[in-house]
């Protein structure tokens, strides 16, 4: 291998990413929605999650209670996610998708699709399989650390 960054594996797994994620956003922010990549990151979240707690979305987004509170007035001013007390302990706030965000999340999807149908373009199904395994490894030695 040379030192160029063409070269290094984690920076093309890294920048690959980046422009799956750059321009999945750019489609729905230039779309009718005026959806952000943090406002996407939470209807992502939420659609894997419904009912999840404030407190769990701040963890996962590494956010602090403030910057999550601000971002999510924004989605329900937006209409795309509703807040209640829990039902228990009325100091914990469950999230839960929206009609018009699950559709969001939904079309998200539907893109995300597309897109990874465009990046494997020319990949024959064996050649996807054994990309997929090769990372998987990666990815698994990371879990062993």
């Amino acid at each position: 291998m040379t030192n160029s960054h063409n070269d290094d594996v984690m920076w093309l797994m890294h920048m690959i990413m980046h422009r799956y994620r750059a321009r999945q956003f750019e489609q729905l922010r230039d779309g009718p929605y005026n959806i952000t990549h943090m406002d996407g990151k939470v209807l992502a979240y939420l659609g894997r999650n419904p009912g999840a707690s404030q407190g769990d979305l701040a963890r996962f987004m590494e956010r602090d209670k403030a910057q999550m509170a601000r971002l999510i007035k924004g989605l329900r001013d937006k209409d795309l996610l509703t807040s209640e007390p829990d039902a228990d302990d009325r100091r914990i706030v469950r999230l839960t998708l929206t009609a018009r965000g699950a559709g969001i999340k939904t079309e998200m999807q539907q893109q995300g699709k597309h897109l990874s149908q465009l990046a494997l373009n020319g990949l024959n199904v064996e050649e996807q399989q054994q990309l997929l395994a090769l990372v998987r490894r990666v990815y698994d030695n990371f879990e062993q650390v």
